[in-house]
């Protein structure tokens, strides 16, 4: 990985020493850092003005091949300009050797592009939490090993390779099994957010997919109303297997009465068909260590009761 080429589509830094923290940890590893001054854009709450954010979005179909396209940070924006993002030109620019990486709001271009073109994009670290965190003293904290380890497979051998050891409760019919699909998810908000839309891949394009899940400071009933609403539209029922992936940030409350995320997961495993499983504990969401997922690419799946591996190569 020689440059990493910045973009900020979503929402305006929320503070400045997180970017340049990030900035500062990647030229240390050699890295070329471009388009670092997207960073400093501030419109309202977002990281510049429309137009700014999708010009910016659309050059990247003119970058050099071997560019990796990072996102700053998430928030809400990109929905915004869905309409008029170039995307066969970007498409190409992909299949020419282009990657592109970010997650939670990031996600709504990756599946708009998934639905509208097919190509592959990657679910996975941004500049300002992943390589620009600060800690309470706010010093720079040391990127996670792990992140940085699959990040670095994703990017060079675009490969990804990951077991995890968790008990799973949640599988249905069988306590083993391996399948292959395609692999493909984000955000759970903004996912639910497409439903209706062109820009949510089509259940002819994810049938028999594995659908990956996260999200951030959303409260279990949140997230169970969202799920239900994936169920019902017919989106989960439509997929091979469903992973959960880091689901943080959140507060329960007294009147939850003993109601959980795992009661949440419970209903919607009682009205998912039983020969899908619901897996548990994928290292991905808003999280240091996470994993970096090819959206758009076939996986293969091996799972059971203590856990499960995830394995793909594009």
């Amino acid at each position: 990985m020689k440059s990493i080429h910045l973009i900020a589509p979503s929402g305006a830094s929320l503070d400045s020493k997180s970017p340049l923290a990030g900035i500062d940890w990647l030229e240390g590893q050699s890295i070329d850092v471009q388009n670092a001054d997207c960073v400093h854009r501030v419109y309202e709450r977002f990281a510049g003005s429309d137009e700014a954010r999708l010009a910016e979005i659309n050059q990247i179909a003119q970058l050099d091949s071997k560019t990796l396209v990072m996102a700053m940070r998430g928030g809400y924006g990109l929905h915004r300009l869905l309409p008029d993002i170039e995307w066969s030109a970007i498409a190409k620019a992909i299949q020419n050797g282009l990657q592109v990486c970010g997650h939670s709001d990031f996600t709504v271009f990756q599946l708009a592009l998934l639905a509208k073109t097919g190509a592959i994009t990657l679910a996975g670290p941004m500049l300002n939490y992943d390589f620009g965190r600060l800690g309470d003293d706010g010093a720079p904290v040391v990127p996670d090993a792990f992140m940085w380890e699959h990040f670095q497979s994703a990017i060079q051998n675009r490969k990804l390779d990951c077991q995890v050891l968790i008990p799973q409760s949640f599988l249905g019919k069988a306590n083993t099994g391996s399948l292959t699909g395609l692999l493909w998810g984000g955000n759970l908000t903004v996912i639910a957010g497409l439903v209706g839309t062109s820009y949510l891949p089509d259940a002819k394009q994810t049938q028999g997919g594995i659908l990956f899940l996260e999200d951030v400071n959303e409260h279990p009933y949140r997230l169970e109303r969202m799920m239900m609403q994936l169920l019902d539209a017919g989106v989960l029922s439509n997929q091979s297997a469903i992973l959960l992936g880091g689901f943080s940030a959140y507060r329960l409350y007294d009147n939850d009465r003993g109601y959980s995320l795992e009661r949440a997961i419970e209903v919607v495993r009682k009205r998912l068909p039983k020969e899908i499983p619901i897996l548990t504990g994928l290292p991905f969401g808003h999280q240091a260590n996470k994993l970096t997922l090819p959206i758009g690419a076939t996986a293969s799946l091996n799972f059971n009761s203590n856990g499960f591996e995830l394995k793909a190569q594009w």
